[in-house]
């Protein structure tokens, strides 16, 4: 099963709309939130089952703080971050997907992509399509690749500015 995950889209679709003629076809999208009201469009646009949490500047919306889904046998916790302090360190939020039984935990907040397993957990960010802040600020995004029985495969993915 083939996963996009994107983030901090905040309103602002081009890089969104490239990602995901460039990984299509996909088999699930996740957002992790800051989509500044366009839900609608990001499922339409995606074509397939979404998770869209909302993030610190979905002021008005109806979106799921958080959501736990699973995708091929594994439990994942999507969230923004924000709550757990994800711009200090991760570990607020592994310690609440491991409290959880995730096995992963997925994010955004910080605009700066992360694919890496912290104490047995799956921490991943993919960064932010619109205002990316890491080094060489190239809007950023990731692809999971996820199977019964095996273990996830992600990549960071980027796009040119």
């Amino acid at each position: 099963m083939k996963v996009l995950i994107v983030s901090d889209t905040h309103g602002r679709d081009t890089k969104l709309e490239e990602a995901v003629l460039k990984e299509s076809p996909f088999d699930y999208l996740i957002h992790c939130g800051d989509v500044e009201g366009r839900e609608f469009f990001i499922e339409a646009l995606a074509e397939c089952p979404c998770t869209i949490v909302s993030g610190n500047n979905d002021f008005f919306s109806d979106l799921p703080r958080e959501e736990e889904i699973e995708l091929a046998g594994r439990r994942i916790l999507v969230t923004h971050g924000h709550y757990y302090g994800v711009s200090m360190d991760v570990y607020g939020v592994v310690d609440e997907a491991r409290s959880r039984g995730c096995e992963i935990v997925m994010f955004g907040h910080t605009h700066k992509p992360m694919a890496e397993q912290r104490n047995g957990i799956w921490v991943i960010n993919p960064g932010s399509l619109s205002y990316p802040r890491q080094e060489g600020r190239m809007p950023s995004y990731a692809v999971m690749e996820i199977a019964r029985g095996k273990e996830p495969e992600v990549e960071i993915k980027f796009l040119p500015r």
